[in-house]
C-alpha cells in the first residue's frame, strides 16, 4: 500500500462506520450465487492452467464503472480503492464529497520532478511511462521530456523532467504536458538514464508499448521481465485487432479517466499497472507460452565440465 494513502483508508473507515447498512453489508456471508461463481472461476483458471487459451477480460460496463461526482476516477483513485478491497459503490459514497480533481483530501499530490522517491518500497514489479518532444527533423523526431515510475501498488518510485540534449522545435504542452518553464529544474540525460537503469534493474518492467520509453531512454531490459499492456493479446478486441491506446484501455477495460487533457506520465504508470494487476494471471499464462522454462537435468555438462545455465 502507498503510504501516503493510509489517512485515506481511515477516513474511509470511519465513513462506511457511519451507516449500519454499509457494515451489515460488508460483513455478509457470500450467497450461494456468489459460491457458483467462485467455483465456475476456479475451474475456469485450473482449465487455463492446463493449457488452455487465456479468457478475455470483460470491458467495464456502465453498471460496473466507479463514479465520483459523475466522473470517473483517476487511476491513483483506482488503484487505491483495490489495494484496499474497496468496492466502486463504497468508494463513490465514501468519497463523492471528498474528491476534487481526481485527488482524495488528505492524500499527498504527486511531488512531480521530485527524483527518487524517499521511503517508497520499489518491489519487483514497476511501470513506466515517459513524455517526449519534437526536435524535428523530416521524422519529426521524439526525444525525452520526463519519466516517471511507480510501483506495484501505484506509489511514486522516481519523477523527472529532462533536459534534451538537442533544439526542441515541439514541446507538445497540450498532450506532454512539458514545457519550457519545467527546464530549469530538469536533470541531465545522462543522470535520468543512470537513476531509472538502476532501478529497473532485476524489477520486472510494465509499460504500455514500452520499446518506445526505452529507446528514448536508450537503455535496454530483457525481454523475459517486460509486460506490455499494448501487445497483450486479450486487449486487442478493443482496437479490431490492432494495439489499442492506453486511454482506450484505461477506459473501456478499467473505467477509469486518464489523458483528458495533457499527459501526466505518473497517472499513466499507474494506469498500465492497474491492467496489468487486474489481469496478471492471463499476462503470467501469455508469458509462460512465449518465455517456456528450461529444465536443468542433472548430470548434463559434466563431460565438458561446463555449468548448466538452463533455469529450474
Amino acid at each position: 500500500m502507498a503510504p501516503e494513502l493510509s489517512s485515506n483508508w481511515k477516513f474511509l473507515q470511519a465513513k462506511l462506520k457511519q451507516d449500519p447498512a454499509n457494515d451489515k453489508k460488508l460483513k455478509a456471508p457470500p450467497t450461494q450465487r456468489q459460491l457458483n461463481t467462485t467455483a465456475k472461476r476456479r475451474r475456469q483458471e485450473a482449465k487455463q492452467l492446463l493449457g488452455g487459451a487465456p479468457s478475455l477480460p470483460r470491458p467495464a460496463t456502465k453498471r460496473n464503472k466507479m463514479s465520483i461526482n459523475g466522473q470517473p476516477p483517476t487511476a491513483s483513485l483506482a488503484l487505491w480503492a483495490e489495494d484496499n478491497e474497496i468496492s466502486a459503490k463504497d468508494l463513490a459514497a465514501a468519497y463523492g464529497d471528498g474528491v476534487k480533481n481526481g485527488i482524495m483530501y488528505g492524500a499527498e499530490e504527486d511531488k512531480v520532478n521530485e527524483g527518487l522517491a524517499e521511503d517508497v518500497e520499489i518491489g519487483q514489479y514497476v511501470a513506466m511511462d515517459c513524455e517526449m518532444v519534437g526536435v524535428g527533423g523530416e521524422e519529426d523526431r521524439s526525444v525525452l521530456a520526463r519519466v516517471s515510475i511507480v510501483n506495484y501498488n501505484g506509489a511514486q518510485v522516481y519523477d523527472s523532467f529532462v533536459r534534451p540534449k538537442e533544439f526542441v522545435t515541439d514541446w507538445r504542452t497540450k498532450v506532454s504536458g512539458v514545457s519550457p518553464k519545467n527546464m530549469p529544474t530538469a536533470r541531465s540525460f545522462e543522470d535520468v538514464q543512470a537513476s531509472v537503469a538502476e532501478i529497473l534493474k532485476d524489477s520486472v518492467l510494465v509499460g504500455h508499448a514500452i520499446k518506445n520509453d526505452l529507446d528514448v531512454l536508450m537503455i535496454g531490459h530483457p525481454k523475459k521481465d517486460i509486460r506490455d499492456t499494448s501487445r497483450f493479446i486479450g486487449f486487442r478486441k478493443y482496437a479490431s485487432g490492432r494495439t489499442p491506446s492506453l486511454k482506450k484501455l484505461a477506459s473501456e477495460v478499467l473505467g477509469v479517466q486518464i489523458q483528458s487533457g495533457a499527459h501526466s506520465s505518473v497517472e499513466d504508470a499507474r494506469a498500465t499497472m492497474l491492467l496489468f494487476r487486474r489481469f496478471k494471471q492471463q499476462f503470467d499464462l501469455e508469458h509462460a507460452k512465449r518465455f517456456p522454462q528450461r529444465v536443468r537435468v542433472e548430470g548434463s555438462g559434466a563431460k565438458s565440465g561446463k555449468k548448466n545455465k538452463g533455469k529450474k
